[in-house]
């Protein structure tokens, strides 16, 4: 039997800044079908592809990795970390299992693996430097694909603190460049009050959904900046936001959290000279 044939390569580096993936592509040679960009394919004796792609993301985050087939068309889809397999799922839909269901005694996500029923692709929620590591993708066909996601989870930063007199304006900075296909959502105390699609006709605000702020909301649409006009004591909280990126090789959520607190504004220099003046009035007439 011949020996290995040459390797061919394609380098995609994903780096991330802040809450933004920041991608540059290096085509060193020609593509495989099955990895289409994004990766390093290796081709083995038995005929299995292997390709590799590096994914960066903060603790707290969501995380997809897709493995950009159809259930339906393949025999079975198999995950692996560190050697155990976390979940599976046959392309009848006879088997399917996440975590403990698959390796008895080996539960580490709990309830944070999800599994895609029509492409088997893997989401981790939630994601812990714990969980860093190399994923390993199966797709058992009649051509057998591997893939290796090398996933490292770096510490998320604190949140943002504001600290606001009644009646100012705030604005809530994203601090990265919005790509076009970002999908950005703004929370105050978990309930949803911005949406921002990349389709800038479809940016919605507190105003056209709960009322709570009225026009007092804008938007950048450029940046996903949120300000919050004649802020009042009950704008108090936490602010999340929610940035959906997607490559064709994985998804990630990422969380940004921002703390306001604002106190009582008082009474201005003026009204405070005002009163002043009123007493010493009061006084010299006694």
């Amino acid at each position: 039997m011949s020996g290995v044939n040459d390797d061919h390569y394609v380098h995609y580096y994903i780096q991330q800044h802040n809450t933004s993936i920041a991608q540059s592509e290096i085509f060193l040679s020609n593509l495989h079908p099955f990895s289409g960009i994004e990766t390093k394919r290796s081709e083995c004796l038995c005929g299995v592809y292997t390709d590799k792609v590096s994914v960066s993301v903060m603790e707290g985050d969501s995380v997809t990795l897709h493995t950009k087939v159809e259930t339906k068309h393949q025999e079975s889809i198999k995950w692996y970390l560190s050697g155990s397999r976390i979940a599976q799922i046959d392309g009848d839909l006879s088997f399917i299992c996440t975590d403990v269901q698959c390796s008895e005694g080996t539960e580490r996500f709990r309830d944070r693996l999800k599994l895609d029923s029509q492409t088997g692709s893997l989401t981790i929620t939630n994601i812990t430097n714990t969980d860093s590591g190399e994923y390993k993708l199966k797709i058992i066909s009649s051509s057998d694909s591997e893939r290796i996601f090398s996933v490292s989870v770096n510490d998320a930063p604190a949140a943002d603190l504001y600290e606001m007199k009644e009646g100012e304006s705030v604005a809530l900075d994203v601090g990265v460049i919005k790509h076009p296909n970002d999908v950005m959502t703004w929370y105050f105390n978990d309930t949803l009050i911005a949406e921002i699609t990349g389709d800038q006709r479809k940016i919605c605000t507190d105003d056209r959904r709960y009322k709570r702020f009225g026009d007092r909301l804008k938007v950048d649409h450029q940046t996903g900046s949120l300000t919050i006009t004649n802020i009042k004591i009950t704008d108090s909280g936490e602010y999340k936001l929610k940035i959906n990126s997607s490559s064709s090789t994985f998804s990630i959520t990422r969380v940004k959290r921002f703390s306001i607190s604002i106190t009582d504004s008082g009474l201005s220099s003026a009204a405070v000279a005002g009163v002043v003046v009123a007493a010493l009035l009061c006084w010299l007439l006694l």
